[in-house]
């Protein structure tokens, strides 16, 4: 097999195609064009098979009825050698049914850019990280109050889940995966996180939501994904707080852990996500009846979750009067934009710290994909959103979308959220 410890070259080919084509049509094309164009000592099978040719990486994409992209095949064959196999591979004149153009844009030397590497990095440790020997007070006074923090760290109910100081006497939680999540938030003052420790949600936990306002912040992964699920099911939660895709809870800085507490949203913007998926026909069936899937009318279900949550928040603040927010005229976070497009008929695409990049009309938006502008988040749209233009928007990769209906997603990818506004 091949291995990239012996790689000395690596082949930059040029591929374009008359029609659209895919991957196993590329690589097909490659070994059936060059079979027994060379001999028996450099048949790319055989090469392939000894390890003195590593895999084919094709890396294409279809615009307009044309197919455009690189092919990287990495060699340890000696320089004429490779030379010779990267010249053959020019011969391939169709891919598939299609007319097809192949060029050798550069032959690279892994060896050279290793070299490059080890001269540049050899610099900067030289520089950076040679220990002074010097002490900071100001180190040690930190990891001093750190330890105190930490030991703050406590155990509540039958459960005995980690829990901060604050949990029990605080109206509003922080619901997070565990222990060194519960620990992370503590390190920055904030006290009444508590810790499910698992995907089976304790009973403590459950009794915590019923009484006080609860935030759901999770890891920005699959198992947080699951844990939110059956938090969602099993629990009254009463927003949710999302973590940067890919990252722990545990291993946020205080100013991520701000901003993501900060753009909190309500529940009922993510819960049906998590509980019926997005609708797909069924579920648009269901919305045209108006019934749920348990089939109770869904204007009484949504009557009686917000009768539930204002009887909530009675228990919590019994003597508070029920006023209106006032209104904001600037979004500052994303629940600001999901009100202000609601109703309007407009788009908004939005950047990662939720300015607006762009506001357009909803039957622009596919054009407006192709446009690059800017570094974008995500999108919010008073519109539909179907299964063609979220693969267009996982193709920007974005990281959320948030519409008034989804309409038709049979494929839900794992990439993105997906966000209904109610």
């Amino acid at each position: 097999m091949y291995s990239p410890d012996t790689t000395k070259y690596l082949i930059h080919i040029h591929l374009e195609a008359e029609g659209v084509v895919e991957k196993p049509d590329v690589i097909g094309a490659i070994f059936g064009q060059t079979e027994g164009l060379l001999g028996e000592d450099l048949d790319l099978r055989d090469l392939q098979r000894t390890g003195r040719v590593g895999r084919i990486d094709v890396q294409i994409s279809s615009k307009k009825g044309e197919t455009r992209g690189e092919i990287l095949i990495s060699s340890s064959l000696d320089r004429a050698e490779t030379a010779i196999l990267a010249a053959s591979l020019e011969t391939i004149d169709r891919v598939g049914p299609c007319v097809a153009r192949v060029t050798v844009s550069s032959i690279e030397d892994i060896r050279v850019n290793k070299r490059k590497k080890i001269i540049n990095r050899a610099k900067e440790l030289l520089l950076d990280s040679f220990e002074e020997g010097t002490i900071d007070s100001y180190e040690l006074l930190d990891e001093v109050r750190e330890s105190i923090r930490v030991e703050k760290i406590s155990t509540i109910g039958e459960d005995k889940v980690p829990a901060g100081p604050n949990v029990i006497d605080s109206d509003a939680i922080i619901v997070v995966e565990g222990r060194a999540d519960v620990i992370n938030l503590l390190k920055f003052g904030i006290k009444n996180a508590v810790g499910v420790e698992g995907t089976h949600i304790p009973r403590t936990i459950i009794d915590l939501c019923e009484k006080k306002t609860a935030t759901a912040f999770l890891d920005g992964d699959r198992g947080g994904e699951l844990i939110l699920r059956e938090l969602l099911q099993v629990a009254e939660i009463d927003y949710v707080a999302y973590s940067p895709r890919g990252k722990s809870v545990e291993d946020m800085t205080r100013k991520e852990i701000n901003k993501a507490l900060r753009n909190k949203i309500p529940v009922e913007y993510v819960k049906e996500q998590y509980t019926d998926e997005i609708p797909g026909e069924e579920a648009q069936t269901e919305e045209r009846s108006g019934k749920t899937p348990s089939g109770e009318p869904r204007i009484e279900t949504e009557a009686k979750t917000a009768v539930s949550q204002e009887r909530k928040a009675r228990q919590k603040f019994p003597f508070r009067k029920t006023r209106e927010s006032p209104v904001k005229t600037t979004p500052v976070t994303l629940k600001d934009h999901l009100d202000a497009v609601r109703g309007h008929h407009i788009v908004r695409f939005l950047s990662p710290d939720f300015a607006i990049l762009k506001e357009i009309k909803p039957e622009e938006i596919e054009r407006a994909l192709e446009e690059p502008d800017g570094e974008i988040a995500g999108i919010v749209t008073d519109g539909e959103v179907n299964q063609k233009l979220l693969d267009q928007m996982v193709g920007k990769g974005l990281e959320y979308v948030a519409a008034r209906e989804f309409k038709g997603i049979i494929k839900r990818p794992l990439t993105i959220r997906l966000m209904k506004i109610a």
